[in-house]
């Protein structure tokens, strides 16, 4: 594969978003809840609140401010409605300390010798840079949802990568843990990888180990970038 750059989703992907919300909902609310239950169910509202934004029934938001929204609900199915608004705002920065998998910095070390690299994720800029400096993420470059003003599996959002940098699809490795974001790059044309992250849900469901629509699939960064030769 003639691939210049590499685009990585980044929630599950890169960072174990599962555990860092558990971690920070456990830290700011104690025993008042299951930390691990809150992270999922504010998970399960995520694509929802995206679905509102893709299908025009509202306008464009930041995932900080959809975070913000669905978090007073998730705080009341866990019987904790009368948490305080400035620890409901502490909540929402849960998602910018959200630690990487063990496999991640090693792996992005050996890639960027050789290739471009940026997140390509549903995150608002501010987030993803965040994690990045709290991580030591060596991205090239941010591309947060409000470089295309949409929300994946938008095909504006992964037209968007080799339009700026300038590249022919083919030339774009979309780096992904998720099927449907891997086949929404491909329409597009973009290459495909697809990373295995059994734990991303606590090991429930269990996702495939491979994609055989993918032009490769590894089981972490590191086996990636050997497949890469980097």
């Amino acid at each position: 594969m003639e691939v210049r750059a590499l685009v990585f989703d980044v929630f599950g992907t890169v960072v174990d978003w599962r555990g860092g919300v558990a971690r920070e909902a456990a830290r700011l609310l104690g025993d008042a809840v299951d930390p691990f239950a809150l992270a999922d169910d504010w998970r399960g509202r995520y694509q929802p609140s995206l679905e509102e934004v893709r299908s025009g029934r509202r306008p464009f938001a930041p995932l900080d401010v959809l975070h913000r929204e669905s978090l007073d609900a998730v705080l009341t199915a866990a019987g904790s409605a009368g948490t305080p608004p400035a620890v409901r705002e502490e909540l929402v920065l849960a998602w910018h300390r959200l630690d990487p998998w063990p496999d991640v910095l090693p792996g992005l070390a050996r890639l960027r010798r050789r290739f471009v690299l940026a997140p390509l994720s549903n995150g608002n800029v501010a987030l993803l840079v965040d994690l990045a400096r709290r991580a030591g993420l060596p991205w090239d470059l941010v591309l947060g949802a409000e470089i295309a003003g949409r929300y994946k599996p938008d095909p504006a959002v992964y037209d968007s990568v080799p339009r700026l940098l300038a590249v022919p699809p083919s030339a774009v490795l979309m780096v992904a843990a998720h099927g449907d974001d891997l086949a929404a790059a491909r329409a597009r044309g973009l290459r495909t990888a697809y990373v295995h992250r059994p734990d991303e849900f606590g090991g429930r469901p269990v996702p495939p180990a491979e994609d055989p629509d993918a032009d490769l699939s590894v089981p972490s960064f590191e086996e990636l970038a050997d497949r890469l030769g980097a």
